[in-house]
């Protein structure tokens, strides 16, 4: 394969270096919202929602993975700044635009849910999203058998989860489109689903956490890629890291393992800059390498987890979900090593060469992104 031309060489390069102009950019990521349906016995249903509510306020939808890249940038960053009390203030006073995509139906008639409140959860640095805690409330129309539920488009894709008051826990469905509608019959509330059904959804939910969504993964991968020029020792090493963190994400959505993000995310970040480094001082896969990527997956699964459980895995599906989530993290990874095999294609490049043209350059920029991360994980920016 001595496809590599140096326009190639130069497009690969580009790429990484891109990523050290993306860094502010990445503060102001879209995160999927969740929305928590109760229907009531008392005829009325709440809803209770985990939303950036700026986003939903300028009206920026899921085409945008990142605020800075919307035409109404400006206007996101202006509300951002606002105090969480003054936010709110605002939020209520454009409930009507926000809510004017929001359509829910109860045998086809629409029922226009309330604002019932807004709490701003505060984050001191206004470079990074905060997640807004929105309550909404409607009359659940008397004997009615569906309920259809669509919703803005500047919520991006959700996580809707549903019970009927009393029940012991949600029912979860990943919606990844803004214009989607989901609907759903009262009758058992959500039609149960076969293991394949879950197995499937969940696929998309892991590989869309790794491309495009997971940024700091992406780099894991690439620094693994790197410095391995043979098939063999890189996909020895992705598994060994997607086993890794197969095993924290289910100990810990058991609850047997529990790490807080404070901690977990800096060690994430720090691991991608460790990776980078050893690629810049070791011209080869040193023997310690399988079980520092091992150690690392480990950590990555911690940050799996966090996934799972915002979007709130329930115990019935449990199996099928760690399941499908981690063939769909598995399948991410493998697209990476692909897009990054057809972007350098190293295998006809003459070992000095390739390590002066891409190991090193590729390997300093994501050891530096690493880095940043690390430190401004800890708040020390």
């Amino acid at each position: 394969m001595g496809f590599l031309t140096l326009p190639g060489v130069r497009r690969f390069i580009a790429a990484c270096l891109l990523l050290l102009v993306s860094l502010p950019a990445a503060a102001h990521e879209i995160k999927p919202s969740v929305f928590e349906v109760v229907l009531g016995k008392d005829g009325t249903f709440t809803i209770a929602a985990e939303v950036n509510a700026e986003a939903m306020l300028v009206d920026i939808g899921p085409g945008y993975d990142d605020t800075n890249d919307s035409p109404q940038a400006e206007a996101y960053d202006r509300v951002r700044a606002l105090p969480p009390a003054a936010f709110a203030d605002a939020f209520r006073e454009g409930e009507a635009t926000v809510l004017d995509g929001f359509d829910l139906q109860f045998d086809g008639q629409t029922v226009r849910p309330r604002l019932v409140s807004i709490e701003v959860r505060p984050a001191e640095d206004i470079s990074v999203t905060r997640v807004s805690d929105v309550r909404l409330d409607g009359p659940i129309l008397p004997g009615a058998e569906t309920f259809t539920f669509s919703y803005p488009r500047a919520y991006g894709a959700i996580a809707l989860k549903m019970k009927r008051e009393g029940d012991a826990e949600f029912r979860t469905h990943w919606m990844p489109d803004g214009t989607e509608t989901q609907s759903l019959p009262l009758e058992g509330l959500v039609p149960p689903r076969t293991w394949y059904e879950v197995i499937g959804e969940y696929i998309y939910v892991g590989f869309v956490h790794i491309v495009p969504k997971g940024l700091d993964h992406i780099l894991f991968v690439l620094g693994l890629f790197l410095l391995s020029r043979n098939m063999r020792p890189l996909l020895v090493q992705v598994t060994t890291f997607t086993v890794a963190h197969s095993i924290t994400l289910a100990l810990s959505l058991y609850g047997i393992v529990e790490l807080p993000p404070a901690i977990v995310e800096p060690l994430i970040a720090l691991s991608i800059a460790y990776v980078a480094i050893e690629n810049i001082f070791m011209a080869r896969l040193s023997p310690w390498r399988p079980f520092v990527v091992f150690a690392f997956g480990l950590l990555h699964g911690l940050g799996f987890a966090g996934v799972l459980t915002e979007l709130g895995l329930p115990r019935s599906e449990f199996l099928e979900a760690l399941i499908g989530f981690n063939i769909g993290v598995e399948a991410g990874q493998l697209a990476v090593i692909l897009a990054a095999l057809l972007a350098v294609g190293i295998w006809g490049l003459p070992e000095r060469l390739y390590r002066r043209a891409i190991v090193i350059p590729a390997s300093l920029a994501i050891a530096f992104v690493g880095l940043y991360w690390t430190v401004e994980r800890v708040g020390l920016l």
